[in-house]
């Protein structure tokens, strides 16, 4: 959810001189370590040289030296891990042909550094990727933050995809979160090009204690990122800015008033841009908003939040998908059946479930989710996050963001460690280390990291009582509740800013973030303030375009990314030449069936 032979024009501090011979003067921004490189013969931008054949390879780009991989190494790496964690890239899955760009040459240069917001502990990783021929007379900067816990190249194939090819200067933020895991036993930090250098400035530097295993930015920075990720995405504009003014200096200045700024994200990165579309006070700096199926707390009470949703899932999910028929295969359905059957019996002894027995059970649970606005298509679909042991994943890592816990201090006693396929944790390997930036997704389990369960118990269904702890911090009151509570309640979104164009688009069968919890109540909120958000409601399409190269949903499901560039070009149409925006719409999409090549025909476009 990674990189590229690079041609390194230099690690560059504010106060040297950038390309161009323009001095760069310390900036009053609050940005620090910086690094510039150039990316042309070879490698590029947009898929640092790997091209979409590069991109398609099933294993990733190898590091010469698997424990001390260069820079160029591990961002050709990050690329490719990030662009197979988000597009279907599959053959007949359409990309670059049906949609989306043919995945050319991009060359240019690219700038990043840490952001910090103030008082806050930990900074977040920003980036500027500038395309040789950024087009000065149209002034574009889209803005995006990364999807799930995603490192700073989380969006590549949303907002680099679009907007690069373009000519526009695209400006990325990991909003807090991403890969920059630290082993707590002392070993070195990833510093700024993603590798373990000496004397490097961390990405995240953990308080010191006591704890053991792995410690990650999103979870344990004890700022509650997501409470800040508007701020978090207007920061990243800030940077894009200041970076053309110091690399473009002929064409300077580039400012908010004369630069056409929009912003772009997909799941909790689409959340983060609605959260930046919110600014009321001073001069207004976006000029439009795309938010594909947005994890977005809608003002309100129709909304729910993503913690109450996940914890209720991850505890009632996987019995219910027992009285599903027709539920599609990916791997591990078999485990996924099996714990099913222990869940039921779990939740029947724990008295939250009524029925005699396991097909009664299994309905309980699926009448009980269907009762609190789950779908059949969202409860189909979400199967997928069942196998894969996602809503505990979120659950562990979002309750230790939100109370603000430091890593050894989670309230339910989890934590994280290296861990292989066996499920025994083990202090890292410094090969396991190296690749952590590259390879991880932000949150655990993958990349070697796992999930330690201090309440895991013998028996079938050994992650029950953790589950039910994570699930007391919602429905109780306790201090530990209260405190994470409380955290959730900081994350609650407001309405756009007035006159502010804004398209939300969501698929109709997602199973992660149903669109009834977000996008429904925040477009319903919005509208009823007289905002101008406009909704394009996608049937068939779930929450992971990258799960499209399983056949069983390929045969399903349709991608979202179609749908958000589409509506990526309304909104430049409207920004640049002051087009009508696209009415709200439910698309005429159609699955593309068993062995089938998407066409244009399946998906329907709206235009």
């Amino acid at each position: 959810m990674t990189s590229s032979l690079m041609t390194l024009a230099g690690s560059l501090l504010f106060g040297m001189t950038l390309a161009g011979g323009a001095a760069a003067a310390e900036s009053a921004a609050p940005f620090r370590a910086e690094r510039q490189t150039v990316h042309r013969e070879q490698d590029d931008l947009l898929t640092a040289g790997l091209g979409l054949a590069g991109l398609r390879l099933p294993t990733p780009p190898a590091f010469a030296d698997a424990v001390h991989p260069t820079a160029a190494e591990a961002r050709r790496r990050a690329i490719w891990s990030n662009w197979r964690g988000i597009a279907d890239l599959a053959p007949g899955g359409g990309y670059g042909d049906v949609y989306g760009g043919t995945l050319g040459a991009v060359p240019g240069r690219e700038f990043s550094a840490y952001a910090q917001l103030p008082g806050r502990h930990a900074p977040h990783r920003v980036m500027v990727q500038l395309p040789d021929d950024f087009d000065a007379g149209k002034r574009c900067l889209v803005v995006t933050a990364a999807s799930g816990s995603r490192g700073v190249y989380g969006a590549i194939a949303v907002a680099g995809a679009w907007g690069l090819p373009r000519g526009c200067a695209v400006a990325y933020t990991d909003k807090g979160a991403g890969s920059d895991y630290v082993d707590l036993s002392g070993a070195p930090a990833v510093g700024p090009a993603g590798v373990a250098e000496a004397g490097s400035i961390p990405a995240f530097a953990p308080p010191k204690g006591d704890a053991q295993g792995v410690a990650f930015k999103h979870a344990h920075s004890l700022d509650n990122p997501e409470a800040d990720w508007g701020r978090h995405v207007r920061q990243a504009a800030e940077y894009g800015l200041d970076v053309l003014n110091r690399a473009l200096p002929a064409q300077a200045p580039f400012t908010f008033d004369n630069t056409r700024v929009i912003a772009v994200g997909i799941s909790n990165g689409g959340g983060a841009v609605l959260r930046a579309a919110e600014e009321s006070k001073g001069k207004p700096w976006l000029k439009a908003v795309v938010a594909g199926e947005p994890s977005v707390l809608a003002p309100g009470k129709e909304g729910r939040a993503l913690y109450d949703y996940a914890t209720e899932a991850a505890l009632l999910m996987p019995c219910a998908l027992l009285a599903m028929d027709d539920l599609p295969q990916p791997p591990l359905a078999a485990q996924r059946q099996a714990l099913g059957a222990a869940r039921c019996a779990s939740l029947a002894a724990a008295g939250l479930l009524d029925g005699a027995d396991l097909p009664a059970q299994a309905a309980d649970a699926k009448r009980r989710l269907l009762a609190n606005g789950w779908t059949e298509a969202s409860l189909r679909s979400g199967a997928l996050s069942v196998g894969f042991d996602l809503w505990r994943a979120v659950a562990v890592a979002y309750a230790s963001a939100y109370g603000r816990y430091p890593a050894g201090a989670h309230p339910c006693g989890f934590g994280y460690a290296g861990m292989g396929l066996d499920g025994v944790a083990h202090a890292p390997t410094a090969a396991e280390r190296a690749a952590w930036w590259s390879d991880g997704s932000g949150i655990p389990p993958g990349a070697g990291v796992g999930i330690v369960d201090a309440k895991a118990q013998a028996g079938s269904d050994p992650t029950f009582a953790g589950l039910q702890c994570l699930r007391a911090l919602w429905t109780d009151h306790d201090a530990d509740a209260q405190r994470v509570q409380a955290g959730v309640a900081q994350t609650k979104a407001g309405p756009p800013r007035k006159k502010l164009p804004v398209i939300v688009v969501h698929g109709l069968d997602d199973g992660l973030i149903p669109p009834a919890f977000s996008s429904v109540p925040y477009v319903a909120a919005a509208q009823a303030a007289k905002r101008d958000v406009r909704y394009w409601r996608v049937p068939h399409v779930q929450h992971f375009d990258g799960f499209l190269g399983l056949p069983d949903y390929a045969a399903r499901y349709l991608p979202l990314l179609p749908y958000v560039y589409a509506a990526l070009d309304q909104a430049w149409a409207q920004v640049e030449s002051g087009a009508p925006l696209p009415p709200d719409a439910t698309v005429d999409a159609k699955p593309r069936g068993a062995g089938n090549a998407l066409s244009a025909e399946h998906l329907a476009v709206p235009h």
